[in-house]
């Protein structure tokens, strides 16, 4: 059994890494705010930001990819069974190049579906169109790194991750500005750039996979890899977990239609202002991965005492960093503005709302961390059930708080998160902390 001490550098060692990765990725975002931020029109602002939304309900809602692979491939190699790693990487590649040649054949309805759903200017959709039909092609790249995550992390390395996502948000800012600042190609620019890093981070993938892990590839044979159990068993979970994630993609979309419903500054200015949550949640993911990867493998190893432990100590380190960020936010947040903008109307007009992004990072760690926790854990109905409730509680509080104006936007965005986080501490006894709960 581990002492609290070797669970504490487990964490530390599988949470590190994952807090740097995870830092690159809004670090891209704010790069590619800032540099629309400082075109000649807020539109275009607006456009990445629309655009952004649209690819979370893509590549968030096939999520399950990571997120399922992440979970067996722990709970496999907690269980000694790294060969089942193996498979499960190629059943989840097979998966995302499906759902990839899915994406390619209807892209056209899916644009017209979701820009009739957003609700924004003429001048900002069009740039968003412009944006949507490059950044497609990224789709295969991104699904198949999706499973090289999984089974990275799955595998108790979370070096490998941090690397790639490091290479490849690195390489994306490098393009966008050359795109944007040189070539002056403005959205198009920063779509292009986007796509050229994904194919860039999935070579390199392949590449430390082949050179680390090729033994546990020990078959290649179709009917062993898609087997029947386990391909159920795999979309069970993932059907669980996408819809899990289509309603958060969802409230987020919805948040951002209603911003831009207001008028084109707000939505400008929430554009900014998720900035700094995806930055808070980024940071906090880096415990709620090393949570996948640890209560997954305690989980295959049916190690019940360390599963608790290290569910414990996993909260009380994120809660303190979380209180961290919350002083960060207090002493920094006005300047950050100047990070994503230099226009000053947006800038005063946004700073009555970071009220809300200084009370995010403790009012959120408990939705984040939990998600990691039980989907390590493949707990996947409870995770779904919890956000279908919560999904509803904002919906209601939309529309109960929007004649408050943006202030009951932010309201009822900090409610979902709120309602996650208590929903799955009741649902913990239950589905967690007991022997094959799942």
């Amino acid at each position: 059994m581990h002492t609290p001490e070797n669970v504490n550098k487990e964490i530390y060692r599988l949470a590190l890494p994952n807090i740097v990765s995870n830092f690159s990725i809004p670090l891209l975002g704010a790069v590619d705010t800032a540099l629309m931020g400082r075109l000649e029109s807020e539109h275009y602002l607006g456009a990445v930001g629309i655009g952004g939304v649209i690819f979370s309900f893509i590549y968030w809602g096939f999520g399950f990819l990571r997120m399922t692979t992440t979970g067996l491939a722990a709970q496999a190699f907690g269980e000694n069974d790294t060969p089942e790693c193996g498979r499960l990487l190629l059943r989840a590649i097979y998966l995302g190049i499906a759902s990839s040649v899915l994406l390619f054949s209807f892209q056209w309805q899916f644009a017209d579906v979701s820009f009739y759903l957003v609700n924004a200017s003429l001048e900002v959709e069009h740039l968003a169109r412009v944006y949507f039909h490059i950044r497609i092609y990224a789709a295969p790249a991104t699904l198949c790194l999706h499973a090289f995550h999984g089974v990275f992390l799955g595998l108790q390395n979370a070096r490998y991750p941090m690397l790639l996502a490091i290479v490849v948000n690195l390489v994306n800012i490098v393009l966008n500005l050359v795109f944007v600042w040189i070539l002056g190609m403005k959205v198009a620019g920063v779509a292009l750039a986007t796509v050229l890093a994904q194919y860039i981070g999935l070579f390199l993938a392949i590449l430390l996979f082949y050179g680390s892990y090729r033994n546990i590839l020990t078959t290649w044979d179709l009917r062993e890899i898609l087997a029947l159990s386990k391909l159920k068993r795999f979309l069970s979970i993932s059907s669980d977990i996408f819809i899990r994630t289509l309603c958060l993609v969802f409230s987020h979309a919805y948040f951002t239609a209603k911003s831009a419903a207001l008028s084109d500054t707000v939505l400008a200015i929430n554009t900014i202002l998720l900035q700094y949550v995806n930055l808070l949640s980024y940071a906090i993911d880096g415990f709620a991965f090393a949570a996948e990867s640890m209560i997954g493998k305690y989980k295959g190893a049916q190690d019940m005492p360390n599963l608790k432990r290290t569910t414990r100590q996993i909260f009380s380190w994120a809660f303190l960093f979380g209180s961290v960020i919350m002083l960060i936010f207090v002493v920094f947040g006005e300047r950050m503005l100047y990070l994503f903008t230099n226009q000053m109307p947006l800038v005063e007009q946004a700073k009555p709302y970071l009220v809300w992004i200084i009370v995010a990072p403790v009012v959120n760690v408990a939705a984040y961390i939990w998600d990691g926790i039980y989907l390590g854990a493949t707990a996947s109905k409870a995770l779904r059930d919890s956000v279908i409730v919560s999904v509803l509680l904002f919906l209601s509080a939309v529309y109960l708080l929007v004649p408050y104006g943006n202030h009951g936007l932010w309201g009822a965005l900090t409610l979902l998160l709120v309602a996650r986080g208590v929903s799955l501490t009741v649902l913990a006894r239950k589905y967690l902390f007991k022997s094959g709960g799942s």
